[in-house]
């Protein structure tokens, strides 16, 4: 009886619940943000007590506790896999219409069956997203006279990766998806690092984020998989992705970054090298993230 009363005590101890309390909050202001770049390969993704972030296909290795996907077809990659039903989702322009038929076939009208991709069960509601054959074919004519340094071959490559009509039949009841609505228009990686800061990050971790130029193999550990580029594409140019990252070290100018990687030629001569909140390490100098 007496030790009862001990272990009751000790549970209720309002300096032990301060300390768990204390704790807990510390844990969940620290954010670990994956990338897919392949420095990260061999190294165990985690939350190690904090929240974490993942883009696109890392669910089919390891769930996250937040699941970043801007591409269309990887979102219904994702939703056909029922990964959502499970685990926090955040999807660009989640925007879930009424499924009538009527409505449906306003949107696929313009475009060949072989073009229109469906997902998921009909419950009520979906979500349609895509681009047009002629659309990308002109985005990608306009790059070319821009820049006509550009394989034009390897942007349409990567301008049809997300080619077609995707239509997700969601299911409002069970699915945890959340609607980007800021940033827009951003690639995966950025966009997961500015929404760990818009849900309360003081300490960021970033893996994967290795960032390449035009002359690269692509970088990427799902290269050559289903909705990816092939192994033989050309890498992407860094300037959009670190014009974005370097728009969230300013913007969240109290957070504390920490930049995980091999390589840093592609930041070493940018403006992020004056970001103060931003500290380079290695995978071998990370310490102890426990």
């Amino acid at each position: 009886m007496i030790l009862v009363k001990r272990l009751l005590r000790l549970q209720t101890n309002p300096l032990r619940n301060h300390l768990q309390k204390s704790l807990r909050n510390v844990q969940s202001n620290r954010h670990f943000v994956y990338g897919n770049g392949e420095s990260r390969k061999g190294f165990s993704v985690k939350n190690y007590g904090g929240v974490s972030w993942g883009c696109n296909a890392i669910y089919r290795d390891t769930a996250v506790d937040n699941l970043v996907v801007v591409d269309y077809a990887m979102q219904g990659e994702v939703y056909d896999n029922d990964y959502p039903k499970n685990h926090k989702c955040w999807f660009t322009d989640w925007n879930p219409i009424p499924s009538d038929p009527f409505m449906i076939d306003t949107f696929t009208k313009d475009f060949d069956d072989n073009k229109i991709f469906e997902y998921g069960f009909d419950y009520g509601t979906c979500v349609i997203n895509g681009s047009h054959p002629q659309v990308v074919e002109q985005k990608v004519n306009e790059i070319k006279d821009d820049f006509p340094h550009l394989d034009k071959n390897d942007l349409q490559l990567k301008m049809n990766k997300d080619l077609g009509l995707h239509i997700i039949y969601d299911n409002p009841q069970v699915d945890k998806i959340e609607s980007i609505s800021d940033p827009r228009n951003w690639c995966a990686g950025s966009t997961a690092v500015h929404l760990a800061c818009q849900n309360g990050a003081e300490e960021v971790y970033m893996f994967g984020f290795d960032l390449s130029t035009y002359n690269d193999n692509i970088n990427n550990i799902y290269k050559g998989s289903k909705n990816y580029l092939p192994e033989t594409a050309k890498g992407f140019n860094a300037a959009n992705w670190r014009s974005q990252l370097y728009i969230t070290f300013n913007e969240y100018s109290k957070v504390k970054f920490k930049w995980v990687g091999n390589d840093f030629r592609y930041i070493n001569n940018s403006k992020i090298m004056d970001c103060k909140n931003v500290e380079l390490l290695t995978y071998d100098n990370i310490g102890d993230i426990r």
